[in-house]
């Protein structure tokens, strides 16, 4: 866990999230939180993590996501150095579409 993030706040944004029972609900709460482009720009780096996992090339990741090379380049740092976070949710999504 980052300690530059923990916070009281934080932990009650994320109950807020986890509170959440379906996509439909997810796009209700983070439409009221987050503008437009901040989703999308998540979006994006859970799209390029997850093409990292499945060893795309950066060029097919920047082709397919229009991200940056310095955007695909932070977020495969953070799925070998990180927190484990992106490869936790890849994982967990991998195992709901077998179900």
């Amino acid at each position: 866990m980052n300690k530059k993030i923990k916070s009281e706040f934080v932990d009650q944004l994320f109950q807020s999230i986890l509170t959440m029972q379906n996509v439909e609900e997810c796009y209700q709460f983070f439409e009221d939180l987050c503008t437009v482009n901040e989703i999308q720009a998540m979006a994006q780096r859970m799209a390029v993590a997850s093409m990292l996992d499945a060893k795309r090339t950066y060029v097919e990741i920047a082709e397919k996501t229009g991200a940056s090379t310095a955007t695909i380049s932070r977020v495969n740092r953070c799925l070998h150095y990180g927190a484990d976070g992106y490869k936790l949710a890849i994982d967990r999504c991998k195992e709901q579409t077998k179900e």
